[in-house]
């Protein structure tokens, strides 16, 4: 299934705001239709998290492309409930990639 059509599927729909969001996102990717499905929703979320630390400011304007990698890792990992062998797979990617995303981060927050 095409990942535009899979995301209109979702039930109960996400907000219209959020799907407006991840539609521009998906649009500006054609190459995620030739992925797996968990592989292209890891890869959107990875996308928006970039932008969210990249933002010069962490204020309300960033808020929904924050709600959108939240949304992006969670269809993700309902994508890949249908190949449970990938469970464990995707889930370390995920974590090595957002680990990888907020370590580059010039604004990060932790302690050292």
């Amino acid at each position: 299934m095409a990942l535009r059509a899979w995301l209109a599927s979702r039930q109960p729909p996400a907000p219209d705001a959020l799907q407006a969001r991840l539609a521009l996102l998906v649009d500006a990717h054609p190459e995620w239709e030739l992925m797996p499905l968990p592989d292209a929703m890891l890869a959107a979320g990875e996308e928006l998290l970039q932008a969210v630390i990249a933002a010069p400011s962490k204020d309300r304007r960033s808020a929904l492309d924050l709600l959108a990698a939240d949304a992006c890792v969670t269809y993700a990992f309902e994508a890949a409930a249908d190949e449970p062998s990938r469970l464990v797979e995707l889930a370390e990617l995920s974590m090595q990639r957002i680990a990888r995303g907020a370590a580059g981060s010039p604004n990060r927050v932790g302690v050292e």
